[in-house]
């Protein structure tokens, strides 16, 4: 077997919003607030809670929470399960908060994306910047 075969990459997108991580966490952790910004879901931020996200697409992402540290770090499983090996994704979100003193650096990082899965890891970069773009409209409506 060929190693590059078990190799995959990591999407990483980066973002400092002007508000304090408190604020940030409510965004990432309160389902009506992730519907907004991301996906509707049925998350709770408990570790080993499984939940879904339903893309507006039709997609459903079936999910596990990994990790929960209030206001530093959350990750979850997000996983797509498709016919075609390019769309099927098992992967890893993690979330990163970081204070500032302008507020908060958001680090998220998708990892398990396949060589063979070009578009799908190039998505992850396009999307996961138009989440944050969302992510921010949100804040300032919460403000």
């Amino acid at each position: 077997m060929n190693e590059t075969a078990t190799e995959t990459r990591t999407a990483v997108v980066e973002r400092e919003f002007p508000h304090p991580p408190e604020k940030l966490w409510r965004a990432l952790t309160q389902p009506h607030l992730i519907e907004d910004w991301l996906m509707k879901n049925d998350f709770k931020p408990d570790v080993g809670h499984k939940f879904q996200l339903t893309g507006t697409w039709g997609g459903v992402l079936d999910c596990e929470v990994l990790e929960v540290e209030p206001h530093k770090t959350l990750s979850y499983t997000w996983n797509f399960e498709h016919e075609d090996p390019a769309y099927r994704l098992h992967s890893v979100v993690v979330f990163t908060l970081t204070p500032t003193a302008n507020g908060t650096q958001l680090r998220v990082e998708q990892s398990g994306f396949r060589p063979e899965q070009k578009q799908a890891y190039g998505g992850a970069h396009a999307g996961w910047k138009e989440f944050f773009a969302n992510l921010e409209g949100l804040l300032e409506r919460l403000e």
